[in-house]
């Protein structure tokens, strides 16, 4: 009988443990890791690859506006891409890029209209970068596209990865205060090491050599200008609460959630490069973000409100306006 009892546990442990690494080699072929640069063979599609991640990291080097091809000079300001794609876009809630591929083309509602992958980067290019369009056919976009998708590997279309985007923070019931943001215990005790008094940043070396920064202006003519969607306070303040000060991650913030949404209405009141047009974008202002610190809007509020919050009312307006009228047009566009 003890022998009985004890093959019959043997049986059923094994059977467990046959269950229990079936299923986990279930979950772990779910399992999606980025993939390495760095492991890729020096040949076209490599060196490819390589020079997008380079584009990312260091776009100032390759296409900013001290380049001494004047041609070359695409970017507006010394700012790189991943100032706000962090680590090379891969960093979870720092506005990754990876697994975007797929998605395009894709509806966009500041466009109106369908767009491309190429057109995406571009509009990062015109605005974040407060520069021009790259060329579809350019080295610099086929790298950046290249890179892209070389992060995408193994996604199918419409799948989802977490991580994307810069987190979604509990929203204040009040407006986010600039003031409270500039205050000791805030900018003045955590931000100002990197990012300086004036929000200007730290630059690699002397003003001229393109050589970036080591940390990034906030604000003023070489930051990104306001049509940028991190010229927007929900965007910013959930960027900088799963992401800053400088190190932190969004498993272990250092601001409070009030904290991170003032500091961010801070930045955001700042003076920067103006983006021409911006009246035109969303043709249907009912898909504009409540965030959008710029007019026209579809629900009456002011921009002040647009710009700091409280959304709650600007939303529930929104709803009552789509379901009367399904669409508000633009005027600005014809």
């Amino acid at each position: 009988m003890r022998w009985t009892f004890l093959g019959g546990a043997l049986l059923a442990l094994s059977i467990a443990t046959f269950a229990c690494a079936e299923e986990i080699g279930a979950q772990s072929a779910k399992i999606w890791s980025v993939p390495q640069v760095d492991a890729l063979p020096y040949d076209a599609h490599g060196r490819l690859i390589r020079h997008g991640r380079d584009l990312i990291t260091a776009t100032y080097a390759h296409i900013g506006p001290d380049m001494p091809d004047r041609a070359q000079r695409f970017a507006g300001n010394n700012l790189a891409c991943g100032n706000c794609h962090l680590d090379a876009g891969v960093k979870k809630f720092g506005l990754p890029i990876f697994g975007l591929t797929e998605d395009f083309p894709a509806y966009s509602a500041r466009a109106g209209a369908e767009i491309s992958l190429q057109d995406r980067v571009n509009s990062c290019m015109t605005r974040s970068m407060n520069g021009r369009p790259l060329p579809a056919a350019s080295p610099q976009m086929r790298a950046i596209v290249a890179y892209i998708g070389f992060l995408s590997l193994g996604l199918r279309k419409g799948e989802k990865l977490s991580g994307l985007g810069a987190g979604a923070m509990p929203e204040l019931d009040r407006a986010a205060d600039p003031m409270r943001g500039r205050d000791r215990d805030i900018y003045q005790g955590r931000c100002i090491g990197c990012h300086n008094v004036d929000g200007a940043g730290v630059q690699n070396s002397l003003p001229g050599l393109g050589a970036g920064y080591a940390f990034p202006p906030l604000w003023g003519s070489d930051s990104f200008n306001d049509g940028a969607g991190m010229a927007r306070l929900i965007t910013a303040s959930n960027f900088i609460h799963s992401n800053m000060p400088d190190g932190v991650d969004y498993l272990h913030p250092r601001l409070a959630v009030d904290e991170a949404w003032d500091v961010a209405a801070l930045m955001v009141s700042k003076p920067r490069p103006n983006r021409a047009g911006l009246e035109k974008d969303f043709p249907d202002l009912l898909k504009k973000p409540v965030d959008a610190p710029y007019g026209p809007y579809a629900d009456g509020f002011s921009e002040e409100q647009h710009k700091y919050g409280p959304y709650g009312p600007i939303r529930e307006k929104l709803k009552e306006i789509e379901k009367e009228k399904g669409e508000v047009r633009n005027p600005n566009v014809k």
